[in-house]
C-alpha cells in the first residue's frame, strides 16, 4: 500500500503509473525518437545521398554534443524556468526538430536540428526521474525509475519497426512521420508534471558524514565509460550490418528492433533487481553483461552473435539509467539535499564520454576505411575498465541501504 497521503498524485498503483506517464513520454521523443531514430535512418540517408557516410556520422554526432549542452545547461535553465515547462519545452524542440530534418537543405541546417534535438535530450535524461522520484514511495524508486526510461525504449522499438515502413514512402516522409509520432506522445505527456510542493515523504535529516567523494567520482567515471563503450551499438549497429556486412537495410533493421526489444526490457528488470538486491549489485552484473555483449561483434558476426549483442546491449543500454540514478542516491542516502547534483554531474559524465566516443568512432570509422570491429572491440575494452573500478571502491557503511 502507497504510502502517500490520499489525493496525492502517487496515490494507489493507479496514480502511481499515472505520475510517470508524462515522465515516459518525456523520455521517448527526448531520447528514444530525438537520438535513436537517427541509427535506422542512417543508411537510407547515405544511400539517397542526402550525406556522404562521413557527414552522417558526425550529424549523429551532432545529436550527442548537444546532449552535453543540455545536460550542463539544464540546471541554469532551471533557475528560470519551472521544471515541467522545460521539459514541455524540451519535447516541442524535438518534435520540430525531427520536421525540419525532412528538407535536406545542407549539412549546417542539419547540424543545428541535429544539436537542438541533442539539448531537448539532454534536458529531459536531467530533470524527468528528479522531477518524478520525490512522488514516490522509497520502494517504488527502481521500478519507477525504469519506467520512467521504458521510454527510450519504446522509441527505439517503434522507430526500429516503422522506420523502414516509412521509407518506402522516402527519407523526407520519413522524417515527417517522426515529427507527427513525436507531436503525438508530446500531447499524451502535456499533463501530469507534479508541482514541487507534496513530496511522497519527507526528506532524511542531512548527516553530519563527509560526503563519500571516492564513491561518486568513480560512479561518475564508470557512467562515463559506459556512455563510451555503447556508441557503436546506439550510433552504428544498424550501418554495421547493412553496409560493413553487406547484408542491407533491411537486415540491419532487424537487428534493430532486437535491440529495441532488449532495451524494453533493460530498464524493468533492472529496476526490479536494484529494488530487490541494491544498486551496487545490479550495477556490477550489469557491467559485466554488457562488456561481454559489446565486445561480441568485433569476434563474431553469425546471426545469433548479433542477435545476442544486439539484445543485451539494448537492455543494458537503458537499463543502466535507472541503476546508476538509484545508486548515487544510494550512495548520498545521508546527504538528501546533494542527489540531485549528483545525478546531473553522473549524467554530464556519461555526455562527455558520449560526445567524445561519438565523434572518436567516427573519425576511427573514417581513418580505417570502415572497420567496424575495431570500435567494438574499444567499446568493450572500456566496459570491462568500468567494471574493473566499480569492483576496486569498497561500499562505506553510509552508503549502504
Amino acid at each position: 500500500m502507497s504510502n502517500l497521503p490520499r489525493g496525492e498524485p502517487g496515490d494507489g498503483s493507479f496514480g502511481l503509473w499515472r505520475l510517470v506517464l508524462p515522465g515516459l513520454c518525456a523520455s521517448l521523443v527526448g531520447i528514444g525518437l530525438a537520438r535513436f531514430a537517427y541509427t535506422p535512418l542512417l543508411p537510407a540517408i547515405i544511400a539517397h545521398g542526402w550525406f556522404g557516410a562521413g557527414q552522417a556520422a558526425y550529424l549523429g554526432a551532432a545529436n550527442l554534443a548537444g546532449y552535453l549542452i543540455g545536460v550542463v545547461g539544464s540546471a541554469a535553465a532551471l533557475r528560470r524556468i519551472p521544471a515541467a515547462w522545460l521539459l514541455r519545452g524540451a519535447m516541442v524542440a524535438v518534435v520540430l526538430s525531427l520536421l525540419a530534418c525532412a528538407w535536406p537543405v545542407g549539412f549546417s541546417w542539419f547540424f543545428a536540428w541535429r544539436l537542438v534535438s541533442g539539448i531537448s535530450g539532454g534536458i529531459v535524461m536531467v530533470l524527468a526521474a528528479p522531477t518524478i522520484l520525490p512522488h514516490v514511495p522509497a520502494d517504488r524508486h527502481g521500478i519507477v525509475s525504469g519506467a520512467i526510461f521504458l521510454g527510450v525504449s519504446l522509441g527505439i522499438a517503434l522507430s526500429g519497426t516503422l522506420i523502414p515502413l516509412m521509407l518506402r514512402l522516402g527519407v523526407a516522409q520519413t522524417w515527417l512521420g517522426l515529427g507527427l509520432l513525436a507531436a503525438i506522445v508530446t500531447i499524451a505527456g502535456w499533463n501530469g508534471w507534479v508541482a514541487p510542493s507534496t513530496p511522497a515523504q519527507a526528506p532524511i535529516a542531512t548527516s553530519d558524514t563527509p560526503l563519500p567523494t571516492r564513491q561518486l567520482q568513480v560512479l561518475y567515471l564508470t557512467y562515463g565509460l559506459n556512455a563510451f563503450a555503447l556508441v557503436p551499438h546506439m550510433l552504428f549497429l544498424v550501418s554495421y550490418v547493412a553496409r560493413g556486412l553487406g547484408q542491407g537495410l533491411a537486415s540491419g533493421s532487424h537487428y534493430w528492433v532486437i535491440f529495441g526489444l532488449g532495451s524494453m526490457a533493460g530498464p524493468l528488470l533492472a529496476g526490479k533487481l536494484a529494488d530487490k538486491r541494491g544498486h551496487r549489485a545490479t550495477l556490477i552484473v550489469t557491467l559485466a553483461t554488457e562488456a561481454l555483449a559489446i565486445g561480441l561483434p568485433a569476434f563474431a558476426s553469425a546471426p545469433a552473435a548479433l542477435l545476442v549483442s544486439s539484445f543485451i546491449a539494448g537492455a543494458a543500454t537503458v537499463g543502466i539509467v535507472p541503476v546508476v540514478l538509484g545508486r548515487a542516491r544510494e550512495i548520498l542516502r545521508a546527504h538528501p539535499a546533494a542527489q540531485t547534483a549528483a545525478w546531473r554531474s553522473a549524467t554530464t559524465s556519461f555526455a562527455l564520454f558520449q560526445a567524445a566516443g561519438a565523434y572518436s568512432f567516427s573519425f576511427i570509422l573514417n581513418w580505417t576505411g570502415g572497420d567496424y570491429r575495431a570500435i567494438f572491440a574499444l567499446g568493450a575494452l572500456a566496459m570491462t575498465l568500468a567494471l574493473i573500478l566499480t569492483l576496486a571502491v569498497r561500499e562505506t557503511a553510509t552508503a549502504r541501504p
